[in-house]
């Protein structure tokens, strides 16, 4: 026999809670207290889990790139991507044990991402000058460049930024849209470089012999390479010198040390040939003129 509305509206009353009641009132605080307390234990235990099988994976994931001689610029890249990805879907999961409706979650954070993307034009650029970075390889870790407005070793690409150090150890994070947008010097691309050395000699000084003292001091470095062959010529006639040029070739990573031997050799040969390294003079002329009275 069906329930008459009187009997439901009674069942119902009876079965209510008395918030007046002392007891009743500790139990039902005990027991929201005890299903939320646990929500927010299991949140914490899937988040520090999660965070540590996503370092885990991105562990394995350098490991397995390093195994398949992976550029490091692309190995360095990707595990970031990778890193940041997986502690996304864990943050997502942990929301996700405190009762949170992740799938509209997700909808408000879609439309939020949006709001945010174009609050934040300049990190989305950031993000695509590094994708391009990663595609196109203008440079790579390790790399000598200049670029950027600074010049450096470069030490990782991340997703957002490349990492530099200075040659004084200065470590230098710059934009990858601003390096992007900029013109890029790799010093380190081609496995050889030219020095450009400028030398001078007194006009009083023989061509000749300063030309063949120069071609000796550069053949008697090893590290100075015979194809192609080094250039020592006379370059201009200047104020108070004649200016040889002096281009040999050596190994990019030769250059700086042969630059700085070449310069002290110059002087030293220069000194015991009896030859004249000239430094700007002016001759003035003085001019007295009578008094007048």
């Amino acid at each position: 026999m069906e329930k008459t509305a009187a009997e439901v509206v009674q069942k119902t009353a009876a079965q209510a809670i008395d918030y007046t009641n002392a007891d009743q009132l500790v139990v039902l605080v005990t027991e929201h207290g005890t299903s939320i307390g646990m929500k927010v234990v299991a949140a914490i235990l899937i988040f520090l889990v999660g965070r540590w099988l996503a370092r885990v994976v991105t562990n394995v994931a350098r490991k397995a790139f390093q195994k398949a001689k992976v550029e490091d610029t692309l190995e360095k890249f990707l595990c970031n991507m990778l890193n940041a990805v997986l502690l996304v879907v864990v943050v997502i999961a942990a929301i996700g044990a405190l009762g949170v409706q992740t799938t509209s979650m997700l909808a408000v954070l879609g439309a939020a991402g949006l709001a945010v993307g174009l609050a934040l034009q300049g990190s989305l650029s950031n993000f695509a000058s590094g994708v391009l970075i990663v595609a196109f390889r203008p440079y790579k870790v390790g790399d000598f460049i200049e670029a950027g407005g600074v010049a450096g070793t470069v030490k990782e690409v991340q997703i957002f930024t490349t990492i530099i150090h200075a040659p004084d150890n200065k470590k230098i994070l710059v934009p990858n849209s601003q390096i992007m947008a900029g013109t890029i010097v790799n010093y380190s691309a081609n496995p050889t470089r030219r020095l450009d050395l400028v030398v001078g000699c007194s006009y009083g000084d023989d061509v000749d012999e300063v030309r063949k003292l120069l071609n000796e001091i550069v053949a008697s470095d090893e590290r100075i390479l015979a194809d192609p062959a080094p250039t020592i010529e006379v370059v201009a006639l200047g104020e108070s010198s004649v200016n040889f040029v002096v281009r040999p070739w050596v190994n990019s990573a030769d250059y700086w040390a042969v630059h700085f031997h070449l310069h002290a050799q110059v002087k030293k040969r220069f000194d015991q040939a009896g030859l004249h390294i000239p430094f700007p003079q002016r001759d003035v002329h003085v001019y007295q003129h009578g008094a007048t009275s």
